[in-house]
């Protein structure tokens, strides 16, 4: 009797079943159509509808998420997907798509994992380098950028940050080439511009540094303090002195009791040779505090640098009584041969 009863029941239970994944083909095919057609959220409805009724159509979750992609709903998007990864944790689409979408939600992790399932995508070595980056592990970002840009040699944002995974490593010489390249690829990127500047004031390339700041103020960098500190200086190393000076003494102005900037002013003046000019912000100094040792003495070497010799040695020996510790800087004058 029991064996009638399982036949009874197992031949109800095929039709049904059968029904019903004949219902979820029907959803599916409707859904299609629909976002063929562009009405996503009915085409949504209808895919729906078709993992009801079959709740392992890969299909329709599929389907689903790339609808839920053209609405901007990312959220469902990737649940789908992740559905789709379970049902098939070797389906490429799902894998290729979870990598894009964890990378964009800046979940490095989890993209690193899932472009590591599939190196042979086209953008894998591309999310990895991104990724290891922004989890500052360098040496792996350095190796996948460079195995991307191999291939993929007009990419201005992966080589950008091939460039600025140097820099942050401090390789700043193997950094110069790829911020070279990225603003040639995107001239909008002022920000990239104006570290491409800092990068060339670090290797003390000042007139590259400052063609790059001038490059980002054209193309609309923010021009703040900072910016027009580096400006100014770069310009002063330039032999630009009148942009510098103007650029330096508009920060000054904005807080006069800071002396950093007119003793910057008046060393580099110093070393440009350009010594009455630094002869004038050490004049300042002095009238800011008449004891300032460090602006008396760098105007006394400043006056031997102009034939004042017995002047400038005088002031420089006065200097040292009233700051001893600059003893210490006249005997490195002396072993240079001042």
């Amino acid at each position: 009797m029991k064996p009638l009863i399982s036949t009874l029941l197992l031949c109800a239970v095929i039709p049904a079943y059968a029904q019903q994944t004949d219902s979820s083909r029907i959803y599916l095919q409707k859904g299609i159509e629909e976002k063929e057609a562009h009405r996503f959220m009915v085409a949504a409805a209808n895919f729906d509808k078709a993992i009801s009724f079959n709740p392992s159509n890969k299909e329709a979750y599929l389907q689903n998420a790339f609808t839920q992609l053209e609405m901007k709903r990312t959220d469902a998007a990737m649940q789908h997907f992740t559905k789709v990864y379970e049902l098939d944790p070797k389906d490429k689409t799902a894998i290729r798509e979870l990598t894009n979408l964890y990378y964009n939600y800046r979940q490095f992790d989890k993209a690193i994992a899932f472009a590591g399932m599939m190196p042979e995508l086209d953008n894998s070595n591309r999310i990895l380098g991104l990724s290891y980056y922004h989890t500052e592990d360098y040496a792996q970002a350095a190796r996948y950028l460079l195995a991307y840009l191999a291939k993929n040699p007009a990419d201005a944002e992966a080589t950008y940050t091939l460039g600025r995974n140097y820099l942050d490593m401090e390789e700043y010489l193997k950094a110069v080439p790829y911020y070279e390249k990225a603003v040639q690829l995107d001239q909008a990127k002022n920000v990239w511009m104006y570290e491409q500047g800092l990068l060339y004031f670090t290797l003390n390339d000042f007139k590259k540094a400052l063609a790059s700041f001038k490059n980002a103020a054209a193309h609309g960098y923010n021009q703040t303090s900072d910016f027009k500190e580096n400006y100014g200086y770069a310009s002063l190393y330039s032999g630009e002195y009148e942009a510098g000076e103007s650029a330096l003494m508009s920060i000054w102005q904005k807080k006069p009791g800071n002396k950093d900037i007119l003793r910057d002013m008046a060393e580099i003046f110093y070393q440009q040779k350009q010594y009455d000019k630094s002869l004038g912000y050490c004049q300042k100094l002095m009238e800011m505090d008449a004891k300032d040792g460090k602006a008396l003495y760098q105007a006394g070497l400043c006056f031997q640098k102009k034939g004042e010799k017995d002047r400038g040695q005088q002031m420089c020996d006065k200097a040292i009584e009233m700051d001893p510790s600059l003893e210490s800087l006249r005997r490195k004058k002396e072993m240079v041969g001042l």
